[in-house]
């Protein structure tokens, strides 16, 4: 009896190697004897595995890997007493804070359901994100004041390719989203480290541009957006690969197409509206138009997903305020590839972005030394959450303010003017 030919598997395991060489060289640029607390989604076994092995080969001490599985979270929603939505594993996130605190690298692996919880009560989904929230702060915090290397890469989960291709065969879904996602990581290149080096050199040389002018704001024009972010007193631009506190210089997001600072939590004016739809805890949030008055958010609405949106700006009050904001081409290779991921780590390198909630501590002139009161007194944001949504498109038009309130084009139809 013959046996059947084998099918090819739908993800290209040469690349999937190069993914996790870059994630630990990279992304990481983990240091000898550092330990590694890494996340996944239950089926991305072989990309955490690979991961090990190149972590261990660069000298790490134990890596740790923590996964989640969607079935088990979903038993959770369908069969939980009402009383379980208020709880969190606070053991794991104070053990895991405790791991930064000590020096340990953090490496989390998206691909989860974009839409694993959309037919879930909006109130538990947001009861029980608050308690998530409140539980990870400690070690929230060593992330976002960026006190150690830490990196963030995407693995083809099946449920996300189907919401990403929706008609398409299993296996070819996967495929596809395999093959974009590697391409946007650059492991699809001959030599993905070389490729990473020019990218960031392009990235500091903007970050340098707009360090060089000093803005006091961003007008922001085009259709249903007409916003003034001002940026924080002493803000820093960033981009791409960066120092954390601990002295290693790692690429925290891969992919990234982004510069970013932060903004002032007081000083944003106007309206803005969405052009790619967010994917929050598994639910899609889409057509969202905000008002901004001193800072504060204070009309929301969405065509879908509106009563997430407004659980989620009542976590805290720096939920309803900006703790960034990011820029974009319109012309990036993930806007380029026309694929909407449903995945925020992908589409806000496809657009400019704001981010509701905590600020990014790197992200002021010398904000490794900065306190949080000091922080807080340059106009920076803290809150439990950090959530990125787009706001740009080919028909945005951005302007710097100076102090005297002279504008200088920054992009013209979502492109880098200069």
């Amino acid at each position: 009896m013959n046996a059947q030919p084998r099918l090819p598997h739908p993800i290209d395991l040469e690349k999937l190697e190069k993914l996790a060489e870059v994630a630990v060289k990279v992304g990481l640029n983990l240091a000898e004897g550092q330990d590694l607390v890494m996340t996944a989604p239950i089926e991305a076994q072989p990309l955490t595995r690979l991961i090990s092995r190149y972590a261990y080969q660069a000298g790490a001490g134990v890596v740790t890997t923590l996964f989640n599985d969607p079935q088990a979270t979903l038993e959770r929603f369908e069969h939980g007493h009402d009383a379980s939505f208020d709880k969190a594993a606070n053991w794991l996130y104070e053990g895991t804070g405790n791991a930064f605190a000590n020096g340990a690298a953090r490496l989390a692996i998206a691909g989860d359901d974009p839409m694993l919880l959309a037919a879930q009560d909006a109130d538990k989904v947001a009861r029980a994100n608050r308690a998530m929230s409140t539980a990870y702060k400690p070690a929230l915090e060593k992330i976002a004041g960026f006190d150690i290397n830490w990196n963030i890469v995407s693995y083809p989960t099946l449920a996300w390719a189907r919401t990403v291709f929706p008609g398409d065969p299993d296996g070819m879904a996967v495929a596809k989203l395999a093959k974009a996602i590697f391409a946007a990581s650059r492991v699809d290149q001959p030599d993905p480290i070389a490729a990473w080096r020019e990218h960031n050199e392009n990235l500091h040389a903007r970050s340098a541009w707009l360090n060089a002018k000093r803005f006091s704001a961003l007008r922001y024009t085009g259709p249903g957006t007409d916003l003034t972010i001002g940026l924080a007193d002493e803000h820093e631009w960033s981009g791409g690969a960066s120092m954390a506190k601990n002295g290693i210089i790692c690429n925290p997001n891969i992919p990234t197409e982004e510069v970013f600072t932060t903004p002032h939590r007081l000083r944003v004016e106007g309206h803005v509206s969405s052009t790619k739809p967010l994917s929050h805890q598994g639910t899609l949030i889409d057509d969202i138009r905000v008002e901004f008055s001193e800072g504060r958010i204070v009309r929301a609405s969405a065509a879908k997903g509106e009563a997430v949106l407004n659980k989620v700006l009542d976590t805290d009050e720096g939920a309803r305020r900006l703790g960034e904001v990011a820029l974009v081409p319109h012309s990036s290779p993930i806007s380029a590839s026309g694929i909407l991921f449903y995945n925020t780590l992908f589409d806000e390198n496809a657009s400019c972005h704001i981010a509701l909630g905590q600020c990014y501590s790197k992200c002021f002139l010398n904000g490794d030394k900065l306190s949080p009161d000091e922080i807080a007194a340059r106009g920076g944001n803290a809150s439990l959450i950090h959530i990125d949504w787009m706001i740009g498109s080919d028909r945005i038009d951005i302007d710097g303010i100076d102090a005297a309130g002279n504008a200088t084009p920054v992009m013209r139809g979502g492109e880098w003017a200069e």
